[in-house]
Formats: C-alpha cells, structure tokens, sequence
C-alpha cells in the first residue's frame, strides 16, 4: 500500500484542503527535473540526423550538376560564336578601310578637277581636248569636263556602294558582339553562382587521395587520328574539372575532346552543341573507339568512346578526368569526326 507524505500543518480558512502525494508521483516529479538539467548541461545526447554519406552527396551533386551543366555548354556556345563573330569583324573593317581610303581619293580628285578648272583654268593634259576655235567653245570645254567628272563620280558611286555593304554587314554584327558580350557577362555571372554551390556542396566530402589509372587496352577498328586523340585524352586522367578550360592543366566536357583532337590535327569547336554538328552521325552498333558520344537531349555532355561501353570525360566539378561506362547516363548519339 502506497506511503503518503502529508503536511504538519493544516490549511487555514480560504485556503485549498492539502491533497497528499504519492512516492511515485515525487520521484517521477524528481526524475524529470534531473533529466532537464542533464541534457542543459551535455550530459545526455539528443537525437540527432545522421550525416550524409559521401555517396549521398555525391548523388546530390551529380543531381545539380545536371541542372546546371547546360549553362556551362551555353556559356561555351557564346564564347565560341563571340570569337567567330569578332573575327568576322576584324576582316570586314580591313576591307572597309582600303574602300574609304579610295572614296577619299576619288573626292578629291572630283573637287581638284573642278577647283583647277574654274579657278585656275584647264591643265596642259585637259587643255589639249579643250582647245577649240568655236564660239560655243566654252560649252564644249565644260561638257568634256562633266564627262571627265562623272567618270569619276560613277568610279567613286561604285567604291561608295561596295563601302556601304561591308559596313551594314559589319554594323549588324557588331550589334551581334554586343549582344553577345552581354549574354557572356550574365552567363559568367551565373558561373560564380555555380562555383560557389559547388564548392558548398563538395565541401562536405572527405578529403581522399586516390590513385587513377589511364585508359584501358583499345583494340578494334581505329583510325590514326583517333589513336591520338583517345592516346592524348587518357594522359589527362585525373586532371581536374575547369568549366570552360580546354586545358593543359585543366578541362570540361567539350574542352578535353577539342584538346584531344587537336593533338590529331582535328578543330573542333569548344561547344557540345557545335562539336555535334562537326562530326557525322553513326549508329550505336557502329560505333568506333574515337568516336564522340552525346548525352541528354539537349546534348550537354559528351565524351571520347574507347568502345566495349566505356567512355574517357571529364565529368564535373570535384571529380578528375576519369574513365566510366556509357550507360551511366542517357546517350543522345554518336559522332565521327575522322
């Protein structure tokens, strides 16, 4: 039979009867204020979240890295058409200037030609078809003169409208470098906001050495050019990730394949997009060790097939240049570009 604990003095008049108290009841009452001051002061642990596994936040990074790869290749697209397009450019002004210069001239032979005329009267050369003995001989010296002068106005008209083409076409594509310059600004702007996610996101990931291996035996139907290109991209096993760099130290996804094929004599434009186009399509069944092989509909991400369902890419920030199965992401097709 429970112990009740009563008080010695009785309530007083207004005051609630005392209800006595069970042992249970204090000891529980006790129990509970020694736990709060424990876990107050650290001594008792609270539940918490179990840390991410590395290979959870690599799944997490690789889930990102597929948002935000596109903008890279469209970083690399602008860059690439912005160099073709200023170069285009630099060649039209270079045209434009020898037609100013010639413009020029021709002016200014039609304006000596009349100054020394009515000011100073015919030179020897126009004074010889100007010699006559007629009464209307002024007449006649003065349509020989505006025969003389619109030769060189027809020479000049023609000069003026050759000009005038080259520089609409390079006024549109200077408005064209504008505009690109701007998309390149706003897309390196968003690069940094790449950069710094990734950098968060890698973060967490413990720090690892571990030691790589180039590329495996190749063997089948290869063409010289690739065997340079699959021998130059196997060097860089274990470079890392440089969105936009095309190397020596460092590479993305299209820039390692251009790197690659330059070695073999092959420009390729540092764009996934373009590097589609460069090469002609083969079939899966078909394809060679050398080939290009694209991934994601929208194409933004590649490699260099080195056949038996392995790849040579450069994969994404925080991981090396590395060797991987094609079938670890949606393949788009294959491109030939020997």
């Amino acid at each position: 039979m429970p112990v009740a604990i009563t008080s010695p003095h009785r309530h007083g008049p207004g005051q609630p009867p005392f209800r006595p108290i069970g042992v249970r009841a204090v000891v529980h009452r006790l129990l509970t204020v020694v736990a709060a001051i424990a876990i107050a002061a650290g001594l008792v642990a609270t539940p918490a979240h179990a840390a991410p596994s590395p290979e959870e936040i690599e799944a997490q990074i690789d889930k990102q890295w597929e948002q935000l790869e596109p903008t890279i290749e469209q970083y690399n697209k602008v860059r690439a058409q912005l160099k073709v397009n200023r170069k285009k450019s630099a060649d039209l002004q270079k045209k434009i200037a020898p037609l100013e210069l010639e413009s020029a001239l021709a002016m200014n032979r039609i304006g000596d030609l009349a100054a020394r005329y009515y000011i100073q009267g015919p030179s020897r050369e126009i004074g010889a078809l100007l010699v006559s003995t007629e009464p209307d001989a002024l007449a006649e010296q003065l349509t020989i003169l505006n025969r003389l002068a619109a030769y060189e106005r027809e020479q000049l008209a023609g000069v003026l409208a050759i000009r005038d083409k080259y520089n609409r076409q390079k006024q549109k594509l200077d408005a064209l470098i504008a505009t690109e310059i701007k998309q390149e600004a706003e897309l390196a702007a968003k690069k940094k906001q790449i950069d710094a996610e990734i950098k968060r996101l890698t973060a967490s990931l413990p720090k690892t050495t571990v030691k790589v291996t180039g590329c495996p035996t190749i063997s089948g139907v290869v063409s010289s050019a690739a065997q340079t290109a699959i021998r130059v991209a196997c060097q860089q096993v274990g470079d890392p990730y440089v969105w936009g760099a095309a190397g020596p130290d460092g590479f993305d996804c299209s820039g390692l394949t251009q790197y690659a094929y330059k070695a073999a004599g092959i420009s390729l434009t540092h764009f996934t997009g373009a590097q589609w186009n460069e090469g002609r399509p083969v079939s899966r069944a078909d394809a060679r060790p050398g080939d290009l092989i694209f991934f994601y509909s929208d194409l933004h991400h590649m490699g260099l097939y080195l056949g038996n369902n392995l790849m040579v890419h450069a994969p994404r920030a925080g991981k090396p240049v590395n060797v991987l199965s094609i079938n670890y992401m949606p393949i788009a097709g294959f491109r030939r570009v020997t």
